[in-house]
């Protein structure tokens, strides 16, 4: 079941996103933050009511999965998926590709035109990059050195369109 985000599953998501073995614990640190911020403890929450960002849970009796997506700034429909995560003994089996879907059908319905997706170009990131092509995003851009040294940035973008069935 794909579900809005609620502030009780905080806790899960952080050990969610640790257990994919992709995030630092600087990382995981400042994904609490961002998720304490969305819920209240901060002035930018007022995004939670404006629609700028949302997060989104993948629940089968707890937290599987976690997509959070943020509006780009000065931008017409442009919007960037800042994080997905599936927990890795459910990877493999579609559920990122349903969650992927889920998030872009509701940009769609809020008027988003692009979706953009940034990921590391390091080995470590294959699977991660492969999960993208195949969800049909191709890349766009790369910063060389943009993590650190060694390090590129990679962005993919995919054009949301409405779906005729």
């Amino acid at each position: 079941m794909i579900r809005p985000t609620i502030p009780d599953d905080t806790t899960a998501l952080i050990a969610l996103a640790d257990a994919t073995g992709l995030f630092e614990p600087n990382q995981l640190e400042e994904l609490g933050e961002i998720l304490s911020d969305y819920f209240g403890g901060s002035s930018d929450s007022d995004s939670l009511r404006d629609g700028k960002r949302f997060w989104i849970t993948d629940d089968d009796n707890g937290a599987i999965g976690v997509a959070y997506c943020e509006m780009e700034r000065m931008t017409d429909g442009t919007w960037n998926l800042q994080l997905i995560a599936i927990q890795p003994d459910r990877q493999g089996l579609g559920r990122g590709a349903t969650l992927l879907r889920y998030v872009e059908q509701t940009l769609i319905r809020r008027g988003g035109r692009i979706l953009l997706v940034e990921t590391s170009a390091t080995p470590d990131f294959e699977r991660t990059r492969t999960f993208y092509r195949k969800c049909g995003y191709e890349e766009e851009a790369r910063i060389r050195d943009f993590y650190q040294a060694g390090a590129d940035k990679i962005v993919y973008r995919k054009a949301l369109s409405v779906q005729h069935q």
